[in-house]
């Protein structure tokens, strides 16, 4: 009778995977023994194994190389690391290998890159997209690394007023540069339907662009307009709903190319999808193709020359080297269908997504896959009604081996190296005074050893009361 754990997982998906396989009924994540870094660390733990940041920006360029091969796409492809999605300094050395420019959100962002180039990590050729609405302090700390060298900063217009604002500060700078700086402005796609409101309050409305243009940048000869960035909030889907705003977006360009030489980039922003289901099927070398295939088909038709391509990349970049192990503390059984297992911290405080959007990650037991299993739910420490996970992404449940008396049950939520830190206010205060857990980063030698490395030990209670001021 197959009524383990493993029989479970390999009749209802393709498994073993290229980062999942079992041993002796404990799971390996990239050929790591997750048991053996939960006997040296324990937890709640968070990992993050470097090797996968690279391996997913080396494919994202590989895969946007051979769709321009196979296309004939006249421009060529720039890889930008979002910031935003982990700003940790061991992520950005690791991203940094791999000759990849970066995209900043916010005044601290610009602080980040003075102090990459302080240590080394980068040069002053880099280029560097700076999106968000831009505060006073943002835009002085642009034009800073802008007139101390960085010639290749990209300041991208979120609306109108901040042109004036821009222009301003570069004309008031001690030391300005003689030579223009580099302009692109943001596009306000238009949202979803089912989305609560038509039009992103992000960027400058379609219809307004080229008239902005032609009015307020082309006659400052401080400026030379490089860029239009488009990005929707679902991300690069296979939709017509996509494809309709991707279509839009390529036609404004067309417009500006018309009456803007200069302009010869298209920032199609972030949106390939992290991995979070082992039934994933999401075919990333089919958008790539298709992307630059109608973006060429769109300018050949206009007579216009295709534009480089940017990406913005976060949580496909670092997102699958992230996971977060938990073991089960406890059962209980609150009524004649719902059994809990409740972890030994909080998703609120480690994985705020998974309340915050529903955000749903891959999730498996560590050990005891040659144990019976059973539907379970899984409860967080904390006294919030919120603090649960109740269903995968391919289904509406939740099963995992029963508790044995012998050896507890760990389990891991796999793939969250994006936005969970930040979102949750890593190393400040956490909801019920949870603390946060030890952070690990898993490496590989030259021999294709693993290591490990104690990146910050589980947040102290001497640490959150001296934030309350105690």
């Amino acid at each position: 009778m197959k009524n383990k754990y493993y029989d479970l997982i390999d009749q209802t998906f393709d498994f073993p995977q290229d980062e999942f396989r079992t041993e002796d009924g404990e799971l390996y994540f990239h050929d790591i023994p997750l048991m053996e870094v939960i006997k040296q660390y324990g937890t709640p733990l968070k990992i993050t194994y470097l090797p996968k940041i690279s391996s997913q920006i080396q494919r994202a360029k590989r895969m946007f190389n051979v769709a321009i091969a196979k296309t004939d796409y006249k421009g060529s492809y720039n890889y930008c690391y979002c910031t935003k999605s982990s700003h940790f300094a061991f992520v950005l050395e690791e991203a940094l290998k791999n000759d990849i420019n970066l995209e900043t959100s916010s005044a601290f962002d610009i602080n980040l890159i003075q102090e990459l180039h302080a240590q080394g990590l980068i040069d002053k050729d880099k280029t560097i997209v700076c999106n968000g609405f831009k505060k006073d302090q943002y835009i002085e700390n642009i034009v800073g690394i802008y007139n101390d060298g960085f010639r290749n900063v990209i300041p991208i217009l979120d609306n109108k007023n901040e042109f004036a604002t821009l222009n301003e500060a570069v004309c008031a700078a001690e030391n300005p540069s003689v030579e223009p700086m580099l302009l692109g402005i943001r596009i306000a796609a238009e949202e979803e339907p089912k989305f609560d409101f038509y039009t992103s309050r992000l960027g400058i409305r379609y219809h307004d662009i080229v008239s902005f243009y032609e009015k307020e940048i082309k006659p400052n000869t401080r400026f030379r307009f490089k860029m239009l960035h488009f990005f929707i909030n679902t991300g690069i889907r296979d939709t017509a709903y996509y494809w309709n705003e991707l279509s839009k977006c390529v036609n404004v360009y067309c417009d500006l190319k018309r009456v803007c030489p200069d302009l010869d980039s298209l920032n199609i922003g972030g949106g390939f999808p992290p991995k979070v289901s082992l039934a994933s099927n999401y075919d990333y070398e089919y958008m790539a193709e298709e992307i630059l295939a109608q973006i060429k088909n769109i300018c050949t038709q206009r007579g216009v020359e295709e534009p480089n391509i940017y990406t913005e990349f976060g949580s496909f970049t670092v997102g699958e080297s992230g996971a977060t192990l938990y073991s089960i503390l406890d059962q209980k059984q609150q009524n004649d269908r719902e059994l809990w297992y409740m972890i030994d911290s909080s998703f609120i405080t480690t994985l705020p997504d998974t309340w915050g959007i529903n955000q749903r990650f891959i999730m498996l037991p560590i050990n005891h896959w040659d144990c019976e299993y059973q539907r379970v739910f899984l409860g967080g420490l904390t006294c919030d009604s919120e603090d649960y996970y109740n269903a995968d992404s391919h289904a509406n449940a939740i099963f995992l081996p029963k508790l044995q008396k012998d050896e507890p049950l760990y389990i891991g939520f796999f793939h969250t190296g994006a936005y969970q830190e930040s979102i949750g206010g890593y190393g400040g205060i956490q909801h019920c005074l949870i603390p946060a857990p030890k952070h690990v980063i898993i490496d590989k030698d030259e021999n294709g050893e693993y290591t490990t490395k104690l990146f910050a030990k589980e947040q102290s209670y001497k640490s959150m009361l001296k934030i309350l001021g105690y």
